[in-house]
């Protein structure tokens, strides 16, 4: 694991925030990467443009619901931004019609009044926002202070006229080139090579440098050439991999800055993750598999970015088009973290949080068995946390009245009894009753002898491997089998895959 793959993530939830395909971002990335050739950079200036490139417009999700006050659905709104220079009377022209697209007439009469009486200087405040909060983002990942300026930097313009007003030489470098590159992966893809380049052609000098537009003109046809196909980017040097804690941070930073899509989800990511890795500490999970429950924990509602912050901001019943486009959510974080493949494991954990024991959740409907020790855990404290929160459909609960509906959800068979006592714990809440430890009640030596046993160690090796006589392992498998209800080492093996006990680095 590299940050350039968690970069990677993090572009596909900004390809959901602008309403552009998957992978825009990326193939933005290697457009620019070649421009960059062409001007003649090389090694370490590489590096800092592909993260300046797959990160550029990664605040645009920050201030949804703020966008979505002044045009309704913000993402709709930023898809149609390429198309437009945005300085001047061109903007103030595409900014009043889309005020005037869609909701109640009142409203639209309002949201264009509002923009005529300030001159869109609201909307240049958002914009302020998210140059602020994508700086900080990139100080949490480790990026260089080029690079951390550039993406401050995502609506400034050539010409000063962005925002903030900083234009020319003063503009970075990786700046200049990443706002070209993105513009151009967009009418390439929509309407070809001519329309791309006179797009170019025409923002020369005002929104884009004309040195980096001047290296485009050069050979076209083969600037273009592939560049949506697999990356080949051997001129970017690579980092180092990230630590087991380095991971932690960067996957933190991302759960913060994610939280911010709407005001009240500020802090859901982190209580929701200190909440689980506590709830499998009651339980005695491996720690590998509490360590992978608490990352999956902080990024799980990042797919929030797909879904209009119109949507998240609603203060009553969503109607049934509005409830399936929030219920994607938890299919778009999975398919953001899909690879690499030490990625896709969190991904596929965080996109459970809204399972339910009695197949009653989404997105997949699973149920039972069907759901692991993890994914229970991450369904009752992401449960339990959001109901310690305000939302615009309803206030926030006191912790007591939060406990109850999450016990009425375990009476009811939505949540599993044993992951809301977990997480009830870990909340200094009274629980149920008492349990033993992991799953089916485990205790945590039991779910070692578990998962080496699902790994076909016979009982010998099993004694060596901790330290224990062969027949004090008998006695746990039987136990083991008594308590998880299997009769073989294959069932047993297929318990523990369901339950996260087997599969992680410790158990190989």
């Amino acid at each position: 694991m590299r940050l350039e793959d968690v970069l990677e993530a993090m572009s596909l939830a900004t390809d959901l925030g602008l309403g552009q395909p998957t992978e825009h971002m990326v193939r933005s990335s290697r457009l620019a990467v070649r421009l960059a050739v062409r001007l003649g950079l090389q090694g370490e200036p590489l590096r800092t443009l592909r993260d300046v490139s797959l990160l550029t417009y990664v605040g645009c999700p920050v201030y949804g619901n703020d966008v979505a006050h002044s045009f309704g659905d913000d993402i709709e709104f930023r898809a149609r931004v390429p198309e437009v220079d945005l300085a001047g009377f061109p903007a103030m022209v595409f900014m009043l019609r889309r005020a005037g697209a869609n909701g109640p007439v009142t409203q639209r009469i309002r949201r264009v009044g509002r923009l005529m009486a300030t001159g869109a200087k609201d909307v240049l405040a958002q914009m302020a926002d998210h140059c602020a909060a994508t700086g900080e983002f990139g100080r949490r990942l480790g990026l260089d202070d080029t690079a951390r300026r550039s993406i401050e930097l995502s609506y400034a313009r050539w010409d000063g006229r962005g925002f903030p007003p900083v234009g020319g030489e003063e503009l970075p470098l990786p700046a200049r080139i990443s706002h070209v590159a993105e513009v151009l992966e967009v009418f390439h893809r929509t309407a070809g090579l001519e329309a791309a380049l006179d797009i170019a052609r025409s923002r020369a000098g005002s929104h884009f440098d004309p040195d980096v537009v001047s290296a485009v003109e050069r050979d076209p046809g083969a600037f273009f050439a592939d560049f949506d196909g697999e990356p080949d980017e051997p001129e970017v040097p690579s980092r180092q991999p990230m630590s087991d804690d380095e991971l932690d941070g960067a996957l933190e930073a991302v759960g913060d800055f994610c939280d911010l899509r709407c005001p009240y989800f500020a802090g859901h990511a982190r209580g929701t993750a200190e909440l689980a890795a506590t709830a499998a500490g009651h339980l005695q999970l491996p720690d590998d598999t509490a360590r992978l429950l608490r990352r999956a924990a902080l990024v799980h509602d990042v797919g929030r970015a797909g879904v209009p912050g119109s949507i998240w901001d609603k203060p009553g019943p969503l109607n049934r088009t509005e409830r399936e486009r929030m219920r994607l959510h938890s299919y778009l974080v999975e398919r953001m973290f899909s690879r690499p493949g030490p990625l896709h494991r969190v991904g596929v954990l965080a996109s459970a949080h809204h399972e339910r024991m009695d197949g009653s959740g989404y997105h997949r409907g699973l149920a039972g068995d069907l759901l692991s020790a993890p994914a229970r855990v991450l369904a009752a404290a992401d449960a339990y946390h959001a109901m310690l929160q305000a939302r615009p459909h309803r206030p926030a609960r006191e912790p007591d009245a939060a406990s109850a509906a999450l016990r009425a959800d375990a009476a009811d068979g939505r949540l599993d009894p044993s992951a809301v006592d977990a997480v009830l714990a870990a909340a200094g809440q009274p629980t149920s009753r008492r349990r033993a430890g992991g799953p089916m009640g485990l205790t945590a030596r039991e779910a070692e002898v578990l998962a080496l046993v699902a790994q076909g160690m016979p009982n010998k090796q099993i004694a060596r491997r901790l330290s224990i006589s062969a027949k004090t392992v008998s006695n746990h498998v039987e136990h083991i089998y008594t308590k998880i209800g299997v009769s073989s080492r294959a069932a047993a093996a297929l318990y523990a895959m369901r339950h996260g006990l087997v599969g992680h680095p410790s158990s190989q």
